[in-house]
């Protein structure tokens, strides 16, 4: 026998969540063993159990479970001036009760089996969460808090004295189902690096290691579902989509996460519906409203079906032609598939979690019987629901015709119905994984036939944060077929079936398998459906549209409507002597003659322009002169004037400006993701490189001059070659940060732009900046370095021939200066792409004014005035 122990929270729906004062009024309420809390039994059954019953045995490893087993609640009135009063929950939850009895299940059949943990028996501790903040947290800090420990100090049946788990009394938690109370748990556990592990808390915002480092979960993070809503959403071309979702965590990030991509794959999202936590029959009238005036004829739902409810039943009396695409939290919830809502509801389409059959478990859950021994206090809850018993004030009473023969496989519910379960496998793999992990943390040898010769190292101690270091290195092919694994965020490998609601000649919703959308593959092969298999809303054969505008029929051009979104335009008809002879017709203006509409020509800084061939000869005019100027002062390295202009200096600063030159071919041609990321990457960096390069200079100069002066110290020995070349590293890794930063953040990407103004019958192909000011940061720290080496170039403009150098340098950073403070009011009023020109102009003019100034005078003594190039001209 294996231990369970129930204790029961009888609370409400997650409608509010307490303020942090009375979260934290009610933590440090809490007695270590929430005994207060339990349901008590004061009247006997009046039927004998029959069969298994879940005794009180301990097991040597005691898991914690946190179920949602009620899904309605009252929120707390707490006065702040007494202890706070138990939240009384009602709303059983029958598809909790079955996730809960398939943890039940696992374990038992882990500790059948000689394969996983030899010689060590799994327990459990189970508490209800009522889908509650606060209630979920003192569930949890009764699992950890309690006096004992997670491997028991008690002999156990077999007379063997198992090891001593240091610390909590349960060295993992599996648990729970929203998101919003697993934030909590999930915070409260992490900083003592308790493990836990969920089955269905979604929120991409959980993968978040610094503020939850001890989470981790077998259902997939939202992040690859909302790409999938979208990519399905787009699939059919749907570009005008209502959503619907509640004030919670789950809701808020799915949402915004669901309109930013859907904007970017150009739809649009036509309303927001937030279910308040208590809404009253006016909000749900006015919402109702909403969605019958709508042109949306698809709509997406964030939301659990418990939330959804209330607002179906409203919806349900006027709206119909709705498509509603489901989110996994719902998907595969029966609740909503009955004949009332089949008007509504049926050819639904959504995400649901992968799905399996559990070999042995409808069975195992069937042989559950009432009682009235401490610990069955969930499954006599269970059979109230069911069979229709009530309970009274003081326990719990059944009619006088109980008999405790009651058969369950007779009813038809969503407990029964285990033919193909997708949540429970997800507790399923929690348990596996964990047992797994203890495996390979105990030193397990599974070689034995039974568990009596298995060999565990159960007598050492480990703590949380071991078992949380293996179950985070967990990989493994359970007998399924599916490997299960955790990545650096504590998520598994992201799958889904896609499912449409299909009601059968009986008149019975039937979930069918569509498609699917496996996260781990490339974004094209993602998604694959099976189109023709689906049912759509109202039964119809053809896919519905949801377009806000239709497409213009041949004959008509699109108009945007001013101060509406881009999915909503006219379609006007061409003038006299204009005509369009497609539908959808966008891009598309008049001929010259205006006498037929023709596409707009696609504008662009070309390499077959004549602009873009004499600006990429500039380009390789310069990096020619840069390459040969190079070759000169390798092959005169040893000559005086080289050595006294600190050749190493010399070498960096041209190929810097190889490197500039070679950056504006980089803005010339058809702009592409890759090369509107990389090309002001590469301009940015190019050029500090070579400021930093003439700041060191002017600094060595002005060194060198301090130092010869009467009573100076040996300034030059301070400032050497080593901390010549930390400073050129420190001057140019800011510019490398914020390149990266903005490039990682918010990069340019390609836009179509049709309306330039002068341009009629162009399309200009152009990168367009998510991050205007990530451009101009870039300037303005080129700006920065460009001053600060100007004004040291200038105080040692004066300074004797021999370290004219200054002079050179003064002269080339104001041809910089004067060039860039002209390029400010060019780049900002040159139409189309003359916008691109103008800056690879003022990269080339500045670039050849820097090797022009500070090179040409040098390659003149060293090839046509050798006489001078000594150490006395020098």
């Amino acid at each position: 026998m294996t231990l369970i122990r129930l204790v029961v929270h009888r609370s409400d729906t997650h409608r509010r969540e307490p303020s942090s004062v009375a979260l934290l009024y009610h933590i440090l309420s809490l007695s270590p063993t929430l005994g207060a809390h339990q349901r008590q039994v004061s009247n006997p059954w009046l039927c004998q159990p029959l069969g298994k019953l879940f005794g009180r045995h301990q097991g040597d490893v005691v898991i914690g479970g946190l179920f949602p087993l009620h899904y309605l609640a009252t929120d707390p009135q707490n006065t702040y001036k007494t202890q706070p009063s138990n939240t009384q929950c009602h709303g059983f939850d029958l598809r909790a009760f079955r996730w809960m009895m398939t943890m039940v299940f696992a374990v038992e059949e882990i500790n059948r089996h000689s394969a996983l943990l030899p010689g060590v028996r799994l327990g459990y501790r189970i508490l209800d969460s009522c889908d509650l903040v606060h209630t979920s947290l003192r569930g949890v800090l009764s699992l950890v808090t309690r006096k004992g420990s997670g491997v028991n100090t008690e002999r156990a049946t077999d007379g063997r004295t198992p090891g001593c788990l240091a610390g909590a009394p349960v060295p993992a938690v599996i648990g729970l189902a929203s998101s919003t109370p697993t934030e909590a748990v999930a915070q409260t556990l992490g900083p003592f690096a308790i493990p836990l592990v969920s089955y269905f808390a979604t929120c991409t915002c959980l993968s978040n290691k610094l503020s939850y480092p001890s989470f981790l979960r077998t259902v997939p993070s939202d992040y690859f579902q909302v790409r999938g809503l979208v990519q399905l959403v787009s699939h059919f071309g749907w570009r005008w989509v209502g959503v619907v979702g509640t004030p919670d965590d789950y809701s808020h990030y799915n949402i915004h996460a669901f309109t930013q991509q859907l904007q970017e794959q150009g739809g649009c999202v036509a309303f927001h519906l937030t279910i308040p936590d208590s809404p009253s029959q006016a909000v749900l009238r006015a919402m109702a409203d909403t969605l019958l005036s709508a042109r949306a004829r698809v709509v997406v739902a964030f939301s659990t079906e418990g939330q959804l409810l209330e607002f179906f039943c409203e919806v349900i009396l006027n709206v119909t032609g709705i498509q509603w695409v489901a989110s996994e939290a719902w998907i595969s919830a029966s609740l909503l598939t009955t004949p009332q809502f089949q008007p509504l509801l049926e050819g639904t389409l959504g995400f649901a979690l992968r799905g399996a059959i559990i070999s042995g478990l409808r069975e195992f859950m069937l042989k559950i019987r009432p009682s009235h021994t401490p610990g069955s206090e969930f499954i006599n809850m269970f059979w109230e629901e069911v069979f229709g018993y009530s309970g009274g004030s003081n326990g719990i009473r059944l009619t006088p015709v109980c008999s405790g023969l009651e058969d369950l496989g007779n009813i038809m519910s969503s407990y029964t119905n285990a033919s193909r379960v997708r949540i429970s496998y997800n507790v399923y793999k929690a348990v596996y994984a964990i047992a797994n992990a203890l495996h390979q943390l105990l030193q397990c040898d599974s070689s034995g036939q039974s568990q009596t010769q298995g060999k565990c190292n159960t007598s050492s101690t480990y703590t949380p944060r071991q078992l949380l270091r293996y179950l985070k290195m967990v990989n493994f092919t359970n007998h399924f077929g599916e490997k299960v694994q955790f990545d650096a965020n504590g998520d598994p490998v992201p799958l889904y079936e896609i499912i449409n609601w299909q009601k059968d000649n009986m008149g019975k919703i039937w979930l069918r398998t569509v498609g699917s959308f496996d996260g781990s593959k490339p974004i094209v092969r993602r998604l694959q459906m099976e189109d023709s298999t689906i049912v759509w809303t109202g039964r119809q054969s053809e896919v519905p549209l949801s377009l806000c505008s239709p497409p213009c029929p041949p004959g008509s051009r699109q108009a945007h409507r001013p101060g509406e979104p881009p999915c909503c335009y006219d379609c006007l008809p061409c003038p006299d002597g204009e005509i369009s002879n497609q539908t959808g017709t966008h891009y598309y203006w008049s001929d010259s003659d205006r006498v037929k509409c023709v596409a707009g020509i696609e504008d662009f800084l070309s390499f077959y322009d004549t602009m873009g061939v004499v600006l990429v000869l500039l380009s390789l005019v310069g990096v020619v002169t840069t390459t040969g100027i190079t070759a000169i002062f390798h092959r005169f390295r040893a000559t005086p004037i080289v050595k006294a202009n600190n050749s190493e200096l010399s070498f960096l600063l041209l190929l810097s400006l190889k490197l500039c030159f070679l950056c504006s071919l980089l803005f010339i041609g058809r702009p592409s993701e890759w090369a509107c990321g990389f090309r002001q990457a590469a301009f940015g960096v190019s050029f500090v490189l070579c400021l930093s390069c003439l700041l060191v200079k002017t600094i060595v100069v002005l060194v060198a001059f301090k130092d010869i002066s009467p009573g100076s110290s040996n300034l030059t020995k301070l400032f050497g070659p080593p901390q010549q070349r930390l400073l050129i590293l420190c001057t140019t890794a800011p510019q490398v940060c914020l390149c990266a930063g903005w490039l990682s953040m918010a990069p340019p990407f390609p836009f179509r732009n049709s309306s330039i103004q002068g341009l009629t019958g162009m399309v200009l192909l152009e990168c367009k900046e998510r991050w205007p000011p990530g451009f101009y940061l870039v300037l303005g720290y080129i700006g920065l370095l460009a001053s600060l080496c100007l004004l040291l170039a200038f105080l040692g403009r004066k300074l004797p021939d021999t370290f004219n150098e200054a002079k050179l340098i003064t002269f080339s950073m104001l041809i910089f200066c004067a060039v860039w403070i002209s390029f400010i009011p060019a780049y900002v009023s040159s139409p189309g792409k003359f916008t691109v020109a103008v800056e690879i102009f003022a990269i080339l003019a500045s670039s050849f004014g820097l090797l022009v100034c500070i090179f040409a005078p040098k390659c003149y003594i060293i090839l046509l005035r050798p006489d001078r190039n000594n150490k006395q001209s020098t």
